[in-house]
């Protein structure tokens, strides 16, 4: 027993030279591999990104990845941390978010996940995530539950949960709105989730549900169910859509004769919305953390960057991902290395740094805390709900 004991030290003695051999070349050691502090003290770190960057709803992906680019240049222009991203296509589907998540994992260099862009898809990363140890940020992720999958899951998108309520409240005070008709998509985790707090909040507030009609993924009439609605003549209806049907449902809609203002979930935070239904949009209201009109001047400067490199205003989307990155900047030089675990502790530690979206804290969870703001889109454009 003694005699081993002996070999053992000796066996982590020369283990321990050839590591601060390996330290002293510049070189180091983490969970993290080839991520390292820099002679300047800047933190290298390497980001996975998965975005849903072809199909039907690639103007979420796109949003997203412009906005992250955004960040990057400006943090890695400061110094502080010099970060890199890889990022990966799902293409909006489970087995191709899991299949590049899987991939972004395997590789010891990257240290935190963005994405994935839909919460059906970050419902099935999420789980390896939290199991592989490596922190993952949702910037787009809104269903409820997604923060609970696990300690490193987080997001700073405003849940569902938070955004319908503050919407639909402002507008039943607003029109003095009693009857409702809902319509949603009952083949996403996304929608779905959008119309279970629609339900409840509308239950809750005491309007009548005259009706719930669904529909799925790339439907593209809606004659049946829209009919049924304006037969009942509701005062308002709550849709949660994605922003291709939610558009199309606006635009029958209104070629229907139904003139009663929309509720949308988060989907619809989209100017792809306008681009679809046109004046068929008017009516639309949302709750959101971004308004890009907002007189303050990191909105303004951001804002101004975007349109200058895209050549259009950003949206939630890619406003939320922008934040993100810095969240995650924040994060790294908080823990003081590119490390899973000391990252994911430094993210939970996050608070009140002030972002375009505004303060962002994360509660126990990892869930963001932040107030929504409640828009309407008029004169095809959105604008605040007052």
């Amino acid at each position: 027993m003694g005699k081993t004991f002996k070999k053992l030290s000796i066996l982590l003695s020369i283990m321990m030279l050839v590591l601060l051999a390996a330290c002293g070349t510049g070189e180091s050691s983490t969970s993290s591999g080839e991520n390292s502090k820099g002679e300047n003290g800047t933190i290298s770190a390497k980001i996975g990104v998965i975005s849903y960057m072809t199909g039907p709803g690639a103007a979420y992906g796109e949003a997203i990845t412009n906005g992250l680019k955004l960040a990057l240049e400006e943090i890695n222009e400061k110094g502080d941390v010099k970060i890199e991203l890889a990022i990966e296509d799902s293409v909006g589907k489970q087995e191709q978010a899991l299949s590049v998540g899987q991939k972004l994992m395997s590789q010891d260099d990257i240290v935190a996940i963005i994405g994935p862009t839909l919460s059906t898809e970050m419902n099935v990363v999420g789980p390896e995530a939290d199991l592989n140890g490596i922190p993952i940020m949702g910037t787009s992720t809104t269903a409820a539950g997604i923060p609970q999958i696990g300690d490193y899951v987080f997001r700073n998108s405003i849940p569902e949960s938070l955004a319908i309520p503050a919407a639909l409240e402002k507008a039943v005070d607003k029109y003095g709105a009693k009857k409702v008709a809902i319509l949603y998509g009952n083949d996403d985790l996304f929608t779905q989730s959008g119309f279970d707090t629609m339900k409840a909040e509308a239950e809750n507030m005491g309007l009548e549900i005259l009706t719930i009609e669904t529909f799925q993924k790339g439907q593209s009439d809606y004659n049946a169910q829209l009919t049924k609605i304006k037969d009942l003549q509701p005062d308002l209806i709550l849709a949660s859509a994605l922003y291709n049907e939610g558009a199309v449902i606006m635009d029958q809609a209104r070629k229907m004769g139904i003139d009663v203002p929309f509720v949308g979930g988060n989907g619809f935070n989209s100017p792809q919305v306008i681009e679809i239904a046109g004046e068929a949009s008017n009516g639309l209201i949302v709750a959101t953390p971004w308004f890009a009109d907002k007189p303050d001047e990191k909105v303004q400067a951001f804002v101004e960057k975007y349109e200058e490199a895209y050549g259009h205003k950003p949206d939630q989307f890619a406003a939320q991902a922008y934040d993100a990155l810095y969240i995650i900047a924040e994060a790294l030089k908080n823990a003081g290395e590119a490390d899973r675990d000391a990252l994911r502790d430094a993210l939970a530690e996050i608070k009140d740094l002030e972002g375009i979206l505004g303060k962002i804290s994360f509660d126990k969870d990892g869930d963001v805390i932040m107030d929504p703001t409640v828009l309407i889109i008029q004169d095809g454009e959105f604008q605040l709900f007052e």
